[in-house]
């Protein structure tokens, strides 16, 4: 396994910035499947929801059309599980429960992009991220999501539902063939 996964863009913040994209300019569409690992994410703001678009390969822009659908099961240190989906948005919303700017209030995971480099399907991604919420609750998401869109897509962007990013480390990786 090693040298299995090739290192395409990599942010690391050192100070509160409004959206972090990963790929568009520094893409390698040489590639089927992709990882993206966000370590210590945090926002600026207190009760916020991260959330997530995919970027156009014909002019490195976000998408921000309404074809986002997603759907999650989240496991809880605090209460029972829970289901949460939605479809139509303009993007993911990759927590279920917000974060905040407390002691440990951090987003950690793990992403797959799929079908990123092909025109006639959709891009999806799936995911498994744990995260501390707002109130210092333990909770991890498992699922996924697809834009409904049948283009070539080639990178991701993070962004707080409000606020800002305000710490963390974003990279992108590809997966060898």
């Amino acid at each position: 396994m090693a040298g299995a996964l090739i290192k395409i863009d990599e942010v690391i913040l050192s100070g509160a910035v409004s959206s972090v994209t990963l790929g568009a300019s520094d893409w390698d569409n040489s590639y089927d499947v992709y990882l993206v690992k966000l370590n210590n994410v945090a926002p600026s703001s207190d009760d916020v929801d991260m959330q997530m678009r995919f970027t156009k390969t014909s002019d490195n822009s976000t998408d921000d059309s309404s074809n986002y659908d997603f759907a999650y099961k989240t496991l809880k240190t605090f209460s029972s599980f829970q289901n949460d989906s939605a479809t139509n948005q303009s993007s993911f919303t990759i927590t279920t429960q917000e974060i905040g700017t407390g002691t440990s209030e951090t987003l950690n995971g793990i992403m797959y992009l799929f079908n990123f480099n092909n025109a006639s399907e959709y891009s999806f991604f799936t995911e498994e991220l744990t995260c501390v919420d707002d109130s210092q609750h333990l909770h991890g998401n498992q699922g996924g999501g697809v834009l409904t869109v049948e283009q070539a897509t080639n990178g991701v962007n993070y962004f707080m539902a409000s606020g800002n990013i305000a710490s963390g480390t974003f990279s992108l990786y590809a997966l060898k063939k």
